[in-house]
């Protein structure tokens, strides 16, 4: 769903240098939603359920902020995701097509989900850290039921260390 130039560049939740201006921009193979004021960045390869657990989000009324590609960058001690400008407001939902959704043009990131891994029963606290910056970070199988649950629990529960 990226431009083809972008696509080419992407690797699966991997940083990319030279897609945008300055060390402090950096795209994602990754989709993101805007859930309670926290983006929630979806990682995975191809097929790991990024854009399927996005619908579900957005269905629970999480919003769209960008579907398999994710502009990030660093603000401060934050950072920041947006659509690359070709794919704003877009979600491709496998047997539908790709749909114009409502959607943020920028969120604060909260959140790092990584996908298409078996998750431990009890893991260890995880960061994704990118620009200098870490985000905690949940492993999740994106086809179970409580996907979902899941990512809203890691916003707002605090873990029993």
């Amino acid at each position: 769903m990226l431009p083809e130039s972008a696509a080419d560049r992407v690797r699966d939740g991997d940083r990319v240098a030279g897609v945008a201006e300055g060390p402090a921009r950096v795209l994602l193979h990754a989709s993101c939603v805007e859930l309670w004021d926290a983006g929630v960045v979806l990682l995975g390869p191809s097929g790991s359920g990024k854009s399927d657990l996005a619908v579900r989000l957005i269905d629970d009324g999480a919003r769209l902020v960008s579907d398999d590609g994710l502009l990030v960058e660093r603000r401060g001690d934050s950072l920041f995701g947006s659509a690359p400008e070709a794919i704003a407001g877009l979600l491709e939902v496998r047997g539908l097509g790709i749909m114009r959704v409502d959607h943020r043009p920028s969120s604060r990131l909260g959140l790092a989900v990584t996908l298409g891994v078996q998750p431990s029963r009890l893991p260890e606290p995880a960061t994704f850290e990118l620009l200098g910056v870490a985000l905690p970070r949940i492993e999740l199988d994106a086809r179970t039921p409580s996907a979902c649950a899941k990512i809203r629990l890691a916003l707002v529960a605090k873990r029993i260390e």
